[in-house]
């Protein structure tokens, strides 16, 4: 999943859905340095980052691509996933999805001193470019998944993953939607025993 998918996960509490967001910019034990409802936001992020990658329909997702892209085929699925779930954000949520994008900028915003450095970039960047709503855009994947090739340690381009996905577009479509209902109870669960811990 990436970051649409983690936020939106994360529930209706936005400092959840700030940890959330904050559990790709995050890295290593947390020290009490976040509040403990962004923190819990964090831990269900990696606990469902570990979940995904036991899921049928990841391995039905990477077994499409042959060396060497499927190595890199778990971020394109990440990326694509984030589109497919942008186009059919009405089979899940009430709340129309440019109107929760607005809404969580501004809840990240809230915490924009405490966020590391490029959580801050993705603060200053994201609101004005419409990144998150931006999913909904297939005109907009190859830019996405360029730029996220070029962060990589060695740059891949992940751009070239597009016409496998375009081959096989409806069958992944049908895996993401069988898929999603199985993360929002592993999000919740996962977060109703940290609460409780």
């Amino acid at each position: 999943m990436n970051y649409l998918a983690h936020i939106a996960l994360a529930g209706d509490n936005p400092e959840h859905q700030v940890g959330g967001l904050l559990g790709d910019f995050v890295r290593g034990p947390l020290r009490g340095q976040y509040s403990p409802a962004i923190q819990a936001g964090i831990y269900a992020h990696r606990k469902l980052d570990h979940y995904v990658d036991q899921q049928s329909e990841i391995r039905l997702f990477l077994q499409r691509f042959e060396s060497p892209m499927r190595r890199y085929a778990g971020i394109v699925a990440d990326v694509f996933y984030d589109h497919l779930l942008a186009c059919d954000w009405h089979q899940y949520y009430q709340q129309p999805l440019d109107g929760f994008c607005q809404d969580f900028y501004r809840h990240l915003g809230n915490f924009g001193h405490d966020l590391p450095p490029r959580a801050q970039m993705f603060l200053e960047r994201a609101p004005s470019i419409g990144l998150l709503e931006g999913y909904a855009e297939a005109d907009h994947l190859p830019m996405i998944l360029q730029r996220t090739g070029q962060r990589l340690r060695r740059p891949v381009a992940l751009e070239e993953a597009l016409p496998i996905i375009e081959q096989h577009k409806s069958a992944i479509a049908e895996e993401f939607h069988q898929l999603y209902p199985r993360l929002q109870t592993f999000v919740r669960t996962t977060l109703q025993e940290i609460d409780l811990n």
